[in-house]
């Protein structure tokens, strides 16, 4: 019988960031970025770190290179399937570990990596246990303001690059645009987009279990 030469690690590791989860229109982005050991020079080059102080058009810039020289995977759950998921698992950290799970799954298929840096949103185990049903092992670590390490700046960076994208392209189909965020002007263009559309538009273009939906529904006398 001939053994299987088992093939060591390669050096570096994986970090994971969503973007989408604070906005009411758009999909929950989930991000991957392996990080080989050594490239930390080049990504503080390129002006990585956290996606949350930079520009949209920073965002957008980097984003294109790290797609270009690093392996990485975005997966984007968009408005119609989180509704659906989220009413099937009824918990957000169960929804955003699926995700974070589905990225590094992705990055593994590619690359054989020991180590994943994730932020802390819930339960470790959650993740853990996603992997685990695919058969994948890996040291997972979950900490608070994980976008300092490089690797997780990198995948927040793609995360809201993709999101972006996605906002942008639902805006040109409905022809009103969608804010980011949560706020008075994301209420005014749901009310726009319920009178336009009717109230099942919000289905297709926003997260429904936010508080937003109920007000626009009640500003536009639709009965929740």
């Amino acid at each position: 019988m001939i053994q299987q030469e088992l093939i060591p690690p390669e050096k570096g590791h994986i970090g994971t960031d969503e973007s989408g989860k604070g906005d009411f229109f758009g999909p929950l982005v989930v991000a991957g970025f392996f990080l080989p050991a050594g490239q930390e020079p080049v990504l503080q080059e390129l002006g990585v770190r956290d996606s949350k102080k930079l520009s949209d058009n920073r965002v957008l810039e980097i984003a294109r290179s790290l797609r270009q020289g690093y392996v990485s995977s975005v997966v984007s759950i968009g408005p119609e399937r989180y509704n659906a998921l989220y009413r099937n698992l009824r918990n957000l950290n169960r929804l955003l570990a699926w995700g974070h799970a589905r990225a590094i799954e992705n990055i593994l298929e590619k690359v054989n990596c020991a180590e994943a840096l994730t932020d802390q949103f819930g339960d470790e185990r959650f993740v853990r246990e996603a992997l685990m049903k695919k058969g994948k092992n890996i040291r997972l670590v979950q900490k608070t303001k994980a976008e300092e390490d490089l690797a997780v700046a990198a995948a927040s960076i793609l995360a809201r690059a993709h999101f972006l994208y996605k906002l942008k392209d639902l805006s040109e189909e409905y022809g009103i645009e969608l804010p980011k965020g949560a706020s008075p002007l994301v209420e005014e263009a749901g009310v726009k987009l319920i009178r336009q559309y009717g109230p099942e538009v919000l289905e297709k273009v926003a997260k429904l279990h936010f508080k937003t939906a109920e007000r626009i529904l009640r500003v536009t006398g639709v009965k929740t």
